[in-house]
């Protein structure tokens, strides 16, 4: 086994990935609980011996990062030539796989438009956000104007009224 400690979920490969593979491979066959943890560890160990060993080859090449070459290398040092064709076939795939998404990602690239020209486009939107920024502001500002001169206007009609109000009071104080 890879580890003995009782941290042994952190050196595993997910049990649903293992299952699904299983049910991918013999769809047709039950596989027993036990049997199906009895895979996950020997998976386990083999990723593990495969690891360690291209991380050997690694050191011994001076290198810091293991390669697939190194990976290749664990595998025929290991006994698993046969193996080797078919590994090689998957990381071509692996390879053109990450070519189709680097150049699905670059959307510069796949909109066929100049940078020149999306770099205008984008002036152009800033520029306009900007004038809308703008008018906006403007129509708050006048807003606030008319608030306040409504403010003003009703504040002196008050003013008026209690001025009448108070000098009718004196009126009939004085008619009294």
């Amino acid at each position: 086994m890879a580890s003995t400690s009782g941290n042994d979920d952190d050196l595993t490969i997910p049990r649903a990935a293992i299952n699904k593979m299983i049910k991918e491979t013999l769809p047709n066959v039950r596989v027993a609980n036990d049997a199906r943890e009895l895979v996950v560890n020997c998976c386990t160990e083999f990723i593990h011996l495969i690891s360690s060993e291209a991380n050997e080859i690694c050191n011994k090449s001076d290198k810091k990062t293991i390669s697939p070459e190194h990976v290749i290398n664990a595998l025929e040092s290991l006994g698993f030539a046969s193996y080797i064709t078919e590994v090689k076939d998957v990381l071509q795939e692996c390879k053109t796989v990450a070519m189709k998404r680097r150049k699905a990602s670059s959307r510069l690239e796949n909109l066929g438009i100049p940078e020149e020209e999306l770099l205008r486009q984008q002036q152009e939107l800033f520029a306009k956000a900007r004038q809308q920024q703008a008018e906006l502001a403007q129509q708050e500002w006048l807003q606030m104007q008319q608030a306040a001169q409504q403010a003003q206007m009703a504040a002196a009609s008050i003013s008026a009224n209690q001025q009448a109000g108070s000098s009718q009071d004196e009126d009939e104080d004085d008619d009294m």
